[in-house]
């Protein structure tokens, strides 16, 4: 069983494997008793590879990694609550159901097969014998000669390459704690007196947002690049008018496809969080935020308007967050859109009336995650009239004409299609809020937190993220003529990539920030 979904084929399966014919010569050596035992063990262990291979294909499909059998078991939870969004309570039921009892079965299944197969060939020892002999001496030759079919070998030893790239997986993995955790103490600004941070952004109302799952895929590929270039271009456009200009680049994302909160904290953090133990490690640290590094200065007040968040979020403390508007408390009642719990346009309204368009003794720094472009992108909100949007019932109409999800998810073409739509709205929304209440302080940095998924991305595509920067001030740019990036809200092909991680010390060093490093 192969464990990515681009070797799901024949000739995957045509190999002769070499485990076989071992497992093969040590059942017909054993006693009755201890061959049973071994036959029952071996087909467990069997049943279980397969079931990893399995995960392997389906964390390709959707996070472009294979699944890690020590972190990665707490996203189940997430994906379940994701399938109720998207396909319902029952729909979501049936999955899970599938999900315990498709295992379940393999293992049975496998384990049941082994030891009916010992029990064969313990009657027939003589033919058994025999027969193995020759299957070995056709490994062996098939392994001498590299014989192939298409790019597979005929001689295979897939089964203990994939028990040694499941161990490599977890000692690489207890490594990387270790080491990762001794990172994050290490920081080039940790000691840096807050008089020191961003001193070249004083008097700046800032604003970081990630659109979700806004990736390279989005501007680049032939079915959707279209769309949403067309979308960049015009409010490119409308933002000069509105005397506002733009610089952007690529940035190369820890995560792809989900996990979005990898990307928002190694974008924050300047380290590379690609995985849920560096994230705790790192969340649980005093290694020092883009966002905590302004309310450190004393010159900002620090709020979040997070309407994906839907539970306790104690890492607000980590980012540095006065406060934090979750999705319960920015007064929405109209109807969710599928994972998304409100519109974009909804969001970034809330945001203005609640929190930016009030006076404030202080500039602010503000963090905000917009949802409305998260899977399965159906149904997806239109814009309406800002005046109007309400409590956001007005959305009401708009959800339920929209296209059922499940219509989506199984057909790539249209997901794509789809996809590329939700992107058009998130950037309108926010580049039309931009124009009607930013001013002449307002600094807008905007970027996606990952690609999307390969379905809609393609299973070989880059981890890039599109980023820019927008303000009145031509000053905010003159700091980062040396970077080299393009003009407008669409990077060139050719513009510079960065690692995600690499944001935050050439964003600090730009405006003007002093290091200290501490060293744990």
């Amino acid at each position: 069983m192969p464990n990515r979904p681009e070797n799901v084929r024949i000739a995957g399966f045509i190999g002769l494997p070499v485990e076989a014919l071992i497992g093969a010569v040590v059942l017909t050596a054993l006693p009755r008793r201890p061959r049973l035992i071994v036959a029952w063990l071996g087909g467990v262990v069997l049943g279980v590879m397969t079931v990893l291979n399995l995960l392997d294909i389906g964390f390709y499909q959707y996070l472009g990694r294979g699944f890690n059998v020590i972190l990665d078991w707490p996203l189940f939870s997430d994906a379940y609550s994701y399938l109720q969004d998207t396909l319902g309570g029952s729909g979501a039921l049936g999955v899970l159901l599938a999900a315990i009892a498709i295992p379940a079965v393999i293992l049975g299944v496998t384990a049941l097969a082994v030891v009916r197969l010992s029990n064969l060939m313990a009657r027939h020892r003589a033919t058994t014998t025999r027969t193995v002999l020759v299957l070995s001496m056709v490994w062996m030759t098939c392994q001498a000669l590299s014989l192939q079919v298409g790019d597979v070998p005929l001689a295979a030893e897939h089964t203990v390459t994939m028990l040694q790239y499941r161990s490599d997986r977890i000692r690489e993995t207890i490594r990387d704690e270790r080491e990762f955790s001794r990172t994050a103490k290490v920081d080039a600004f940790g000691d840096t007196p807050g008089s020191q941070l961003v001193p070249d952004l004083r008097g700046k109302d800032m604003i970081f947002t990630f659109i979700e799952s806004y990736g390279r895929s989005a501007v680049e590929d032939p079915i959707m690049a279209p769309g949403v270039d067309k979308t960049l271009d015009v409010s490119t456009q409308a933002l000069a008018k509105a005397g506002f200009h733009a610089k952007s680049g690529w940035l190369t994302s820890a995560t792809y496809g989900g996990s979005s909160w990898l990307g928002h904290s190694t974008f924050m953090s300047g380290l590379w969080v690609n995985n849920q133990n560096r994230y705790r490690t790192v969340t649980a640290s005093d290694h020092l935020t883009l966002t905590e590094a302004f309310k450190k200065t004393g010159a900002w007040d620090t709020v979040g308007v997070m309407p994906g968040v839907q539970k306790g979020w104690p890492e607000a403390k980590w980012y540095g967050l006065d406060k934090v508007y979750n999705a319960f408390q920015l007064g929405y009642r109209g109807p969710k859109f599928s994972w998304s719990t409100m519109p974009d346009q909804y969001a970034l309204e809330q945001f203005q009336q609640r929190v930016h368009g009030k006076k404030h003794d202080k500039p602010l720094m503000s963090f905000v995650i917009l949802t409305s472009s998260h899977q399965p992108w159906a149904p997806i909100p239109k814009m309406v009239g800002w005046d109007q949007l309400g409590n956001g019932s007005i959305f009401d109409a708009i959800q339920k004409a929209g296209n059922n999800p499940a219509d989506i998810i199984a057909d790539s073409t249209r997901s794509k299609e789809e996809y590329g739509k939700t992107v058009q709205y998130s950037v309108t929304a926010l580049t039309q809020w931009l124009e009607r209440y930013g001013n002449d302080d307002t600094v807008l940095v905007f970027l996606g937190d990952h690609q999307p998924i390969s379905r809609v991305s393609g299973n070989h595509a880059s981890r890039d993220v599109p980023c820019a920067i927008v303000a009145k001030d031509p000053k905010v740019f003159d700091k980062i003529a040396d970077w080299g990036w393009s003009d407008g809200l669409r990077p060139a092909h050719n513009a510079p990539v960065w690692k995600m991680s690499a944001f935050r010390d050439r964003f600090l060093t730009a405006y003007g920030s002093t290091p200290h490093p501490s060293k744990g």
